[in-house]
């Protein structure tokens, strides 16, 4: 195991930072202390989704590890070796499962052997990328760089009640850098409306309102009414396939918020990245950097430089030998390019 000690501030960068440190301290065996964990949050220190976060990589790499309990605001972990298994964890609330399986499956890619991973909690959560943001999206661009993951979305939970549950089945394997200086064509665009204990007006209402849209007229719609045992929850999924990748956006049904503005939220997030002219919306922008530098290299273009990803690269870059660029094209956007320093 490596001895050194990377000592970080999680101040600005809330969960991403944790998030990242993890799966950056298993991978390269460094011992990490995080200091001010969440700290400009308005409930600071450790949730229950950061807290299952920390407890899943103790249990497959061994860690030793202090700070681990709700509210804490500081933590020191001291990885072990990555070991392949069958794992489930359960977060006991509706915190995202999403981001807690983007914590442990980058290092699930260097374990000693294949790995399935359940993971019980939030699947569609206001706070974290929806699970179909990592099948349609997120997966599809880390097989492209030689994962061998499998995915199953299992049941949906929504907030505030909780209760889905992903499956994710790896093998371990060397990862190809990537580039996607543009998204390519659009080939197609869809629409879909999640309800589980919701009346079907509400998905009615927000799917004629992306229709009216001079981008979505044409596109499929669909509603997917999901057993009511599973909601209440609504849900609204745009996604743009492109030649390159393929891009969600979504929104979430809300108390007091009407369907018609659920359904200009979506739009809005996909009309800012279409206008933007780049290749990767903000949040995939966010999700990319990590696997790239694991990879020791890849590009791509996105709107904007966000605080999540810049505090994201801060982190890659204390572990890793790489060095990440944000520079500003001569049209909007950012251009962020991966190299081995």
């Amino acid at each position: 195991m490596n001895k050194h000690l990377i000592e970080l501030d999680g101040a600005e960068g809330g969960g991403q930072i944790l998030r990242s440190a993890l799966s950056l301290s298993m991978i390269t065996g460094t011992a990490l202390r995080i200091v001010n964990i969440r700290g400009r949050r308005s409930r600071s220190g450790l949730l229950r989704q950061h807290l299952t976060a920390v407890r899943t990589a103790v249990d497959i790499c061994g860690a030793a590890v202090e700070g681990d309990e709700l509210g804490s605001r500081s933590l020191t972990f001291r990885p072990g070796t990555i070991r392949g298994g069958d794992y489930r964890f359960a977060i006991g609330s509706a915190g995202s499962a999403v981001l807690v399986l983007q914590t442990l499956l980058p290092a699930l890619l260097f374990a000693d052997g294949p790995s399935s991973l359940a993971i019980s909690g939030g699947t569609h959560n206001p706070l974290a990328p929806p699970a179909d943001f990592i099948e349609r999206s997120w997966l599809p661009l880390l097989r492209r760089m030689g994962a061998k993951v499998d995915f199953e979305l299992l049941r949906h939970g929504f907030m505030p009640a909780g209760g889905g549950e992903l499956l994710v089945r790896t093998t371990p394997g060397e990862l190809q850098p990537l580039h996607l200086p543009e998204a390519g064509a659009v080939l197609s665009r869809s629409a879909r409306a999640l309800l589980a204990a919701i009346p079907g007006h509400v998905a009615d209402r927000e799917l004629e309102k992306v229709k009216r849209h001079q981008d979505w007229h044409a596109a499929s719609a669909q509603v997917v009414r999901l057993p009511e045992d599973q909601g209440p929850g609504n849900a609204l999924l745009l996604e743009v396939e492109c030649e390159q990748l393929t891009l969600v956006f979504c929104a979430f049904g809300q108390s007091g918020v009407s369907a018609e503005r659920v359904a200009s939220q979506a739009l809005h997030q996909a009309d800012d990245w279409r206008r933007s002219g780049t290749s990767v919306e903000e949040h995939l922008a966010d999700q990319l950097v990590l696997p790239m530098a694991l990879a020791g290299g890849g590009s791509f273009t996105t709107p904007v430089a966000s605080d999540h990803l810049l505090s994201n690269c801060a982190v890659i870059e204390a572990f890793l030998p790489v060095r990440i660029d944000c520079t500003a094209g001569q049209a909007a956007g950012q251009h962020i390019r991966i190299t081995p320093t």
